[in-house]
């Protein structure tokens, strides 16, 4: 069943009689990497359809291996401090208590589940963070194509510093998308002297969600590397509106997450807009390096893209395997 949405470029496989021929290019250069790409290296993976893959590997080993100019962009959701999915610390979340994570207070008589306190992490950790997302950042510079764009979930507390290490590895920093989403992150009084203070708030209530957009740099005028790459812009949402950087989109809820209960798992209605934008003609290849349950995945196959996840946890890769294709089929126009 075909989900996607009115396009300017729509998903075809083969060349049309009457398109140009650099886009003809582009279809059949896609169809020959996506055959490659799905298949590369040795580790476990899941052809969840055709038009997603799924591989359970840690993201910089698979990357390490993909050749340069391959993928046209990438859709992420990471662990925005890392330390909340080491072993240590991933293995209480699963125990619903301890370490990083913790049960915010509860809020209309709801059961709250644990989220990570990201204003404990050490001077250490927060070096090891910038490492990280650093080497993310230069093997997928090496991996995107010329004009290929990064989006990527952070955190108020810790985009600079995630955000720096794509600027400082070579990328372009585009803006910011804002996910405007009410939480319950911060906005707690003092603990243990709630009543004393009264009046006093630790810190904000988060309210946003901010995702980088970062651009590997284009070869000659926008125009030029469209042409011979399908990137550098990003898709419209239709003739009259050009894609924004606010979206509003309450937390992840009900249905979706009974399908898949990821503990930082984003909605389809807010994913899909993200990965249509991400390849502007509507051809190349999607990557999430970090899939988790497989939503990015599921956005990419609801709009008839091609796209690829990695993901080194065997729980996730499990469960993605279970909900991929519900995600997929959802229906976010009734939602």
């Amino acid at each position: 069943m075909s989900h996607a949405t009115g396009s300017l470029f729509p998903r075809i496989d083969h060349p049309l009689p009457d398109e140009p021929n650099w886009l003809a290019t582009l279809r059949r250069r896609e169809e020959t990497l996506w055959l490659s790409i799905r298949n590369l290296g040795t580790q476990p993976r899941c052809h969840l359809s055709d038009h997603a893959t799924y591989v359970q590997s840690d993201a910089l080993q698979w990357l390490s291996a993909l050749p340069a100019n391959s993928i046209h962009a990438v859709v992420t959701d990471p662990p925005y401090g890392m330390v909340e999915y080491d072993e240590k610390n991933h293995a209480k979340l699963r125990k619903g208590r301890g370490g990083v994570w913790r049960i915010p207070p509860s809020f209309d008589g709801a059961t709250r589940k644990p989220v990570p306190r990201f204003t404990v992490l050490s001077k250490e950790e927060i070096l090891n963070l910038r490492g990280f997302f650093s080497a993310l950042a230069y093997g997928l510079l090496k991996a995107l194509v010329p004009g290929g764009h990064v989006f990527v979930a952070s955190n108020p507390l810790l985009s600079t510093t995630t955000f720096h290490a794509f600027i400082e590895s070579g990328f372009e920093k585009r803006g910011e998308v804002i996910r405007l989403v009410q939480t319950l992150r911060g906005g707690d009084r003092p603990k243990g002297a709630e009543d004393e203070f009264s009046g006093v708030t630790a810190m904000p209530r988060s309210c946003w969600e901010p995702w980088g957009v970062f651009r590997k740099p284009i070869e000659g005028t926008l125009a030029e590397n469209l042409r011979v790459w399908g990137t550098g812009g990003l898709r419209r949402i239709s003739d009259d509106e050009p894609f924004k950087d606010v979206i509003h989109c309450s937390p992840t809820r009900g249905v979706e997450k009974e399908i898949a209960p990821h503990p930082s798992l984003k909605p389809q209605r807010f994913l899909r807009k993200l990965v249509r934008a991400s390849l502007p003609l509507g051809v190349g290849i999607i990557y999430d390096p970090f899939a988790g349950s497989g939503s990015t995945l599921a956005a990419a196959d609801a709009l008839e893209y091609r796209a690829v996840g990695t993901d080194s946890d065997r729980q996730y890769f499990a469960m993605a395997r279970q909900a991929f294709q519900p995600l997929s089929d959802l229906d976010i126009n009734h939602k």
